[in-house]
């Protein structure tokens, strides 16, 4: 297949997945892993647990960045482009056209209803995410007892230095206790001694990372120079929103609510009502953006909104991926990678914990709910989107 039919493959692929992939960043992650690793083979279990790590430590949405990876790495630069329209279309789209009517959408039941049992859809999707990225990398005692560590910490610090800290952790962990053997760790350590002094051995610049990166950067510093009015003010508000989040998805919010509520370009009450229509929305928690840009500057407002507030973490990811791969062939990365991965597993299960505890699980008639679809979808072998039918269907009518 040429790079063409790849990027198109990469669109109606991504496609497909924005107009289901309910339930929020991580729940995303889920069905990015059954659709690429297990489903189509495009990325392997290892890949995709790297490229989370990486996602994890830069700023921007997480989920987005992966699935942009995930299109780089199938077809190139159209196929990063390809993946993150197509995975953000769908819901920047609905939210744009739901702008004018988030009132009604607050104050209806059955709305409401549906809203739970997309909730509890991501219950489902998590949870068989969390069981078999522990199975595939979490294979030895070392790293199960390393994603329980993560998974406790996260429990005392659930913030962003929270997750810093767990995949630092890791990653320590791994360079001191995965390696293969003690004597292939003397080895690395004694050449990486001798190279040190050198890096461009064997880092080999990347031209366009490098543009990216100095995109990013300069991006950045205009976007705190621009006017306090107009498009190009909410260009650089939007900008500034996606480049300093850490952690992405929900943490977004308090960043969007200083730069569109305290201008006073979006009322209290329709930011927190963008916020409950994004929640039932497939695809990028970020589409918020979609929605107060409507609000602020019609569609024009609502295109230039989406577009500033994905461009950061696109443009930093695209620059530190090729020098991320370049390091994982080094062998004590390679060890490193491996106590990233058992740290992502911990992640993902302190998100579960999440998940549960914030009143998702809230009546009686939740728990069948969340374990009916959690069977659909591992005997049953069912389709996302046919579980989140399920659970959509069950909240109305609970």
């Amino acid at each position: 297949m040429n790079r063409t039919g790849a990027a198109l493959e990469v669109l109606w692929t991504f496609l497909k997945l924005g107009f289901s992939s309910f339930g929020g960043p991580v729940a995303h992650l889920g069905y990015f892993r059954r659709e690429f690793v297990e489903k189509r083979g495009w990325i392997s279990m290892e890949d995709y647990g790297a490229l989370l790590s990486l996602c994890q430590f830069l700023p921007g949405p997480a989920s987005s960045q992966t699935g942009f990876c995930i299109g780089l790495k199938r077809a190139g630069l159209a196929g990063g482009v390809a993946a993150w329209v197509g995975f953000t279309l769908p819901s920047a789209l609905a939210m744009a056209a739901i702008a004018h009517y988030a009132g009604l959408f607050q104050s209806s039941a059955m709305a409401r209803g549906v809203l739970h049992g997309l909730q509890l859809a991501a219950v489902a999707v998590v949870a068989q995410a969390v069981w078999l990225m522990a199975r595939s990398l979490c294979p030895d005692t070392p790293r199960r007892a390393l994603a329980l560590l993560a998974t406790a910490v996260l429990g005392l610090m659930p913030n962003t230095g929270g997750q810093l800290l767990v995949l630092f952790i890791g990653a320590l962990t791994g360079w001191a206790t995965l390696d293969d053997s003690a004597l292939a760790r003397h080895r690395e350590t004694r050449r990486l001694a001798r190279e040190w002094p050198d890096p461009r051995r064997e880092i080999k610049l990347h031209g366009p990372a490098l543009l990216c990166l100095a995109l990013f950067a300069v991006l950045l510093l205009a976007a705190f120079l621009m006017p306090a009015s107009g498009p190009w003010a909410l260009a650089g508000a939007f900008y500034r929103s996606g480049a300093l989040v850490f952690g992405g998805g929900h943490v977004v919010l308090p960043l969007l609510r200083d730069a569109v509520v305290v201008p006073g370009w979006v009322s209290p009450q329709l930011f927190l009502s963008g916020y409950g229509a994004a929640q039932a929305m497939p695809g990028p928690l970020f589409t918020v953006a979609s929605f107060l840009g409507e609000i602020s500057g019609g569609n024009a407002g609502a295109a230039i909104a989406t577009v500033a507030i994905f461009l950061p973490g696109l443009l930093i990811v695209a620059g530190a991926l090729p020098y991320w791969q370049q390091l994982q062939e080094r062998s004590v990365i390679a060890a490193m990678v491996k106590g990233l991965n058992a740290a992502v597993v911990g992640l993902l299960g302190a998100a579960f914990i999440n998940l549960l505890t914030l009143s998702t699980i809230s009546s009686p008639w939740d728990f069948p709910v969340a374990l009916g679809a959690l069977l659909l979808l591992t005997a049953g072998q069912a389709r996302p989107i046919l579980v989140v039918a399920f659970c959509a269907a069950a909240g109305a009518v609970v």
